[in-house]
């Protein structure tokens, strides 16, 4: 069995799968923003619903936030937690001996969209857009082990004159206080041609680096996707140098399930590894 964590921003999913790939009952908690009390909340739940239960956990994979490096938390912008080894912690809490990897939420939202489409890309840039902007990149099925550090929406890019990060300008929280409204209620087609704009900038950045073969676009911004798409791929065809491939642009398709599903692929596709060593 392989217990999938999806740790939010404002909640956290726990779920667990079969060898099969079916997902069982999903258990929802608003996530603490403490530390501590986030992990005695998650133990409580995995060990009330599965250990007490004896029904044998194979490996436990978290989707979280911010850099992961070494199966680390090194640093988030909302948590505000750093160099947090959370797969130790919650294993000692538990008191089990099973794997637990840590992997960043954007990644493996990319991974879950880019496997489950139905012809497989060379390679994929997943860009989720809400209150900020991450990035997950996918080479052959798999997290692209080159990028799976890299932070798209921490790009310094020049906009309005000054250097800023692409989500400062350009996220749903942006758009909120640039526009006093949520994207739900903008239904000017001159709003969003502007907020296209925003969105080309970090896309003009991206595409001529990593040449993907498609974009998908999830988060809060990307259930909108209809609204800006057309001035989005305008902007990049006459600011894209002619030589550069324009990439094809999706919608996620399973915006609320791509983390946990995701952790279910990153799991399996470790473990495969693991037992060919």
């Amino acid at each position: 069995m392989l217990i999938a964590i999806d740790t939010g921003g404002t909640k956290t999913l726990i779920t667990a799968f079969n060898r099969e790939g079916e997902p069982g009952v999903q258990y929802r908690m608003p996530t603490p923003h403490d530390a501590t009390e986030y992990l005695h909340t998650v133990r409580n739940i995995i060990h009330q619903n599965y250990i007490a239960k004896h029904r044998p956990v194979d490996v436990i994979v978290i989707g979280i936030r911010g850099l992961i490096r070494d199966n680390q938390l090194q640093w988030d912008t909302i948590f505000q937690w750093k160099n947090l080894d959370l797969a130790t912690a919650l294993n000692d809490l538990l008191d089990i001996d099973v794997p637990i990897w840590i992997e960043n939420d954007a990644n493996l939202a990319g991974l879950s969209e880019t496997i489950r489409l139905p012809e497989q890309p060379r390679n994929s840039l997943y860009v989720t857009i809400s209150t900020g902007i991450g990035t997950g990149i996918t080479a052959d099925g798999k997290i692209d082990p080159n990028m799976a550090l890299s932070e798209g929406g921490q790009m310094l890019i020049e906009y309005d004159g000054k250097l800023r990060t692409w989500e400062s300008f350009a996220s749903g929280k942006s758009i909120y206080e640039t526009y006093d409204m949520l994207a739900q209620d903008i239904t000017s087609p001159a709003v969003w041609k502007h907020i296209a704009d925003k969105l080309s900038r970090g896309f003009l950045v991206m595409i001529p680096m990593i040449m993907p073969d498609i974009i998908i676009i999830g988060g809060s911004i990307g259930v909108y996707f209809d609204r800006y798409i057309n001035p989005l791929k305008h902007y990049l065809r006459t600011q894209l140098p002619e030589h550069i491939p324009m990439p094809k642009f999706e919608q996620a398709k399973y915006p609320e399930e791509a983390v946990i599903y995701g952790c279910y692929y990153y799991g399996i596709q470790r473990l495969s590894e693991s037992t060919t060593e």
